[in-house]
């Protein structure tokens, strides 16, 4: 067969078109480009157009270095793109083609062109899998190690470089078995000699693509772990520093994988990774060290055996707390900015949270979650300001202080290791303390500070004897010149507001506790926003433990929180609302003190007025209005019909937006959390309100409320479900007089949503919230609809039970799910009854956990109406039955009481030897019946 050749002239134009879209000289050319070049894409031969541009540009084109370049570049990318999303439509000529050329690339003198090269490879196994082709794998593994003997170093190195790539995007199918045969019983092999290589680069890669494997435990890896441990501890005196970082980080990933390895060689390690952390001059490298002492962290036996080696390891950990001389030029003196308005790009994106899934108490879960912020006791969680926060995807252009770095993993060692060890860390730490505390130079100050609040957590006992010493420093140092200073002292101050809020003396209160909340406070109006940001989180922070303790100071707090109001920039707001809903979550009714309503509404009515349906920042105001709601109850009508009113506008318009974009490709689908935080805010209002406003509300609701909450409770987003059904529960509760109508239209939605074999594994966590939610507003329904059931008996009966009885289910929601079917029973128990034999096991089993709350209360008076109908149903489970009968303790209502008796009379009456039947039972279980039922 011929060798494929390009038409010189339509290449030509094409060099020029991929040219010009990387060009940013002349913008018009660039969006010309970019259009013709979406056009090109779908002629046939495009990708040997593309691949011939990448690989063997003809000279004849006469371009610059920097044009050949930039159309090199443009036509990897391209081509890249296309096999993403249309490689089952490349002839296969065309892709044997594109095999056949891109290795030649792997020889550019242009690391950048190979690096390109690599990425196109890579979406080739990726797109084709291993048999697609697999001699890549061989070719690679024997360019990058030289078995030729006279490959070229730029050649092992791409070589090398397109194999870690394509390790990584296929690291699973690599695994995978192929007619008796896994790849990575060859490759991993063979990348474990490559880390031997002459070429500190290769070695390198070769070791970060080892690394690739490791999480996943592969056979090939296991068989080579000794041989794997013995070549660490050669590399680890690697003149490459790159080599050393992934030596440090082979290390952190063993210790999750294979810890009884590590402990024999903890001494060396320790002393190994102190010294690597140490390294001023590779930052990474540092870091990566400074990584294993989190690892080890997470394992019990592995951190015991650091006991002997904290005198190094902590003072290495304070070291590393200090600011470095980048970062104090970069720091120092900040500007006193907080009249400055905050530009777009500082402003970080917003993701709303629902409220939480409905549990078996009839409640939101305790785990508070919004807006990033959480009542989390852990140090890299607690700093919500930012101080030590993870994060892999910062936008462009971010604040260097919102980076994981060594400062922040080094405090978060910190904490983790106090935790542990308790008082022998702070005995190593207090002479530092008590060096640096006091120091002239602010870094030494600002790493002092930051140690206190590290080892808060886990050092408490031994540190409250100095707190009284301590916190007084602390809160003038909020007064401190430099604003870092008190942006780290607003935090250490969070850490220790329990401590404080919680004293036994009202006179220690007003020395200690009263002082640190009204300096957090003051400093919330900062003249610096990075403090007052801080300041937020930390009283935020104190909010969550002091809680009720609160409620005596709400005057002062709202007072300070509309000072803010009137004076923050957008950025800041955020926090703010988590402020206010945390404070409302923790003194609840306390808030609907006229004076205090008075003072706190006319603030977020104003800026909910300003805010625009299309804001991100409708999400944590909506948020912090479900929680002022809550907490005001009836105080909240006042401004209830206009934040309804305009809930459902942005729903009806957020679904309105979704179908437009459904049947147009150019349009952008909306942010569905605009959905849900509109749900939860609705459902807060419902709950808050007079049951006759509720009511009138929901029926005045245009457009109709339930129309709306139909589209969501089948929107294809998890958490718009989720909030949905928490919603049409709510409703079921507190306005089931308008939902009832609605029910032929929703139950048929509710019951398709319960069947566990239409949920996506893929998104088994969140699902499992959404069917949550959908067996607590059944039970709801079932309670206020009574015998109107009937007719979905079966339907449920069905859903529920799979649920129960499939062990792969979260237990809170098969815990909703028996109460639901229980509650089903109450006034269906005839339907049920046919069934008993089959589910009253797991039902007894599934609700032994819960509490005895009204819920499971009513569940068992199902339960019971049910055995009444069928008691030889219960032959099977009768003793666990008595067993449950015996235990619960909380009756509520006589009648539940009653039914049991009545089960109880019936089975001794039906059973000949009935003492000795209960014999069975515990002496301490036969007592309780005997005094509660008299049987």
């Amino acid at each position: 067969m011929e060798a494929w050749q390009p038409d010189q002239e339509q290449l030509g134009q094409l060099v020029g078109y991929l040219r010009d879209s990387l060009s940013g000289h002349n913008q018009k050319a660039q969006i010309h480009a970019s259009m013709m070049l979406s056009q090109a894409k779908s002629a046939p031969d495009i990708t040997n157009y593309l691949t011939n541009i990448l690989c063997s540009l003809p000279t004849s084109l006469n371009l610059s270095p920097e044009n050949s370049h930039l159309a090199r570049s443009s036509a990897a990318i391209s081509l890249k793109n296309i096999i993403s999303t249309r490689y089952r439509a490349i002839p296969p000529g065309n892709l044997a083609y594109i095999r056949t050329s891109l290795l030649s690339c792997l020889e550019d003198p242009n690391s950048q062109i190979r690096n390109f090269t690599g990425n196109v490879i890579t979406e080739m196994v990726k797109q084709g899998g291993v048999l697609g082709w697999p001699e890549i794998f061989p070719t690679l593994l024997s360019l990058a190690g030289n078995d030729a003997g006279n490959v070229p170093t730029q050649t092992q190195e791409g070589s090398m470089s397109a194999l870690s790539k394509v390790c990584e995007d296929s690291k699973k199918s690599l695994d995978r078995d192929y007619q008796g045969h896994r790849p990575l019983d060859v490759i991993l092999p063979t990348l474990l000699q490559l880390t031997a290589s002459p070429l500190a680069k290769v070695r390198a890669l070769a070791l970060e693509s080892i690394n690739i494997f490791i999480p996943q435990k592969p056979r090939a890896l296991l068989l080579l772990m000794d041989p794997l441990l013995s070549r660490l501890f050669q590399l680890a005196h690697d003149s490459s520093d790159d080599v050393r970082r992934y030596v440090c980080r082979s290390f952190v990933q063993l210790v999750d994988v294979q810890p009884e390895k590590i402990l024999p060689h903890m001494e060396g390690l320790v002393s190994y990774m102190v010294s690597q952390q140490r390294n001023t001059d590779d930052p990474d490298l540092a870091l990566d060290a400074a990584e294993f002492w989190l690892s080890i962290g997470e394992h019990k036996n592995l951190c015991s055996s650091l006991g002997p080696y904290l005198p190094t390891i902590i003072p290495c950990l304070l070291e590393s707390m200090v600011y470095g001389d980048d970062d104090i030029a970069r720091l120092e003196g900040d500007a006193d900015d907080a009249n400055e308005e905050d530009k777009t790009e500082n402003i970080k994106p917003q993701f709303a949270k629902s409220k939480g899934a409905r549990t078996a108490n009839n409640g939101p879960s305790s785990k508070k979650d919004i807006n990033g912020v959480t009542g989390s006791t852990s140090l890299d969680d607690a700093l919500d300001e930012g101080e030590i926060e993870e994060s892999d995807d910062e936008p462009e252009g971010a604040n260097p202080e919102d980076e994981w770095n060594l400062r922040k993993c080094s405090a978060a060692a910190l904490d983790v290791l106090a935790t542990f060890f308790h008082q022998p860390v702070f005995d190593i730490t207090l002479p530092y303390l008590k060096d640096n505390l006091n120091h002239p130079d602010w870094p030494n100050r600002e790493a002092a500070v930051l140690a206190i609040g590290a080892v808060a957590d886990g050092c408490m006992e031994v540190v409250s004897p100095h707190l009284p010493e301590l916190i007084p420093y602390l809160i003038s140092l909020l007064q401190d010149s430099e604003p870092v200073v008190r942006q780290i002292t607003c935090w250490a101050l969070g850490r220790y507001s329990q401590w404080a809020a919680f004293l036994p003396d009202e006179r220690a209160k007003a020395s200690y506790f009263e002082p640190m909340m009204d300096g957090i406070l003051k400093k919330m109006l900062d003249r610096n926003k990075a403090v007052q940001e801080a300041a937020a989180s930390a009283f935020s922070r104190l909010e969550e433990t002091a809680k009720k303790e609160l409620t005596p100071y709400c005057k002062p707090i709202i007072q300070q929180f509309v000072r803010c109001f009137e004076s923050y920039k957008d950025r800041n707001m955020f926090i703010l609302y988590d402020c206010v809903q945390t404070l409302a979550e923790h003194v609840g009714p306390a808030l609907a003190e006229p004076e205090l309503n008075r003072l706190l509404m006319p603030a977020l009515v104003t800026r909910w007025e300003s805010v625009s349906d299309q804001s991100q920042e409708l999400f944590p105001l909506l948020e912090c209005l479900s929680y002022v709601a809550t907490a005001m109850g009836e105080s909240f009508a006042q401004i209830a019909d206009p934040i309804f009113s305009r809930c459902i506008r942005i729903i009806h318009q957020n679904l309105q937006e979704y179908l437009l974009a459904a049947n147009n490709e150019a349009m952008d689908s909306p942010d569905k959390d605009f959905l849900v935080v509109s749900l939860d805010l609705l459902s807060s209002t419902i709950q808050a309100l007079p049951s006759a406003m509720s009511n009138e509300l929901v029926a005045q609701s245009q457009p109709r409320m339930f129309d709306l909450l139909r589209f969501c409770m089948e929107d294809p987003s998890n958490d718009v479900r989720q909030s949905s059904y928490a919603l049409l529960g709510d409703c079921a509760v507190y306005v089931f007089p308008q939902l009832q109508p609605e029910l032929p239209a929703l139950m048929p939605i509710l019951i398709q949503q319960l069947d566990l074999d239409a949920m996506p594994d893929a998104e088994a966590e969140s699902a499992f919230s959404v069917i949550n939610n959908a067996c607590w507003s059944c039970g709801e329904i079932s309670l206020q609809q009574k015998h109107g059931m009937a007719p979905y008996v079966e339907q449920l009966y069905e859903r529920l039970f799979n649920i129960i009885s499939n062990p792969g289910v979260p237990s809170s929601v098969t815990e909703n799910a028996a109460i639901a079917l229980g509650r089903l029973g109450l006034h269906c128990s005839e339907g049920l009854a046919l069934h008993l034999a089959e589910f009253a096991t797991l039902f007894l089993q599934s609700i032994r956990p819960v509490d005895d709350t009204d819920e499971k209360g009513q569940a068992f008076l199902g339960l019971n109406r049910t055995i009444v109908n069928n008691p030889q149903g219960m032959e099977s489970c009768l003793l666990d039955y008595f067993k449950a009968t015996a235990a619960f303790k909380n009756f509520r209502e006589d009648d539940l009481k009653k039914s049991f008796q009545q089960v109880l009379i019936g089975y001794k009456t039906m059973i000949p030897n009935f003492g000795g039947f209960i014999g069975q039972l515990s002496a301490k279980d036969q007592q309780k019946l005997h005094n509660t039922y008299n049987v």
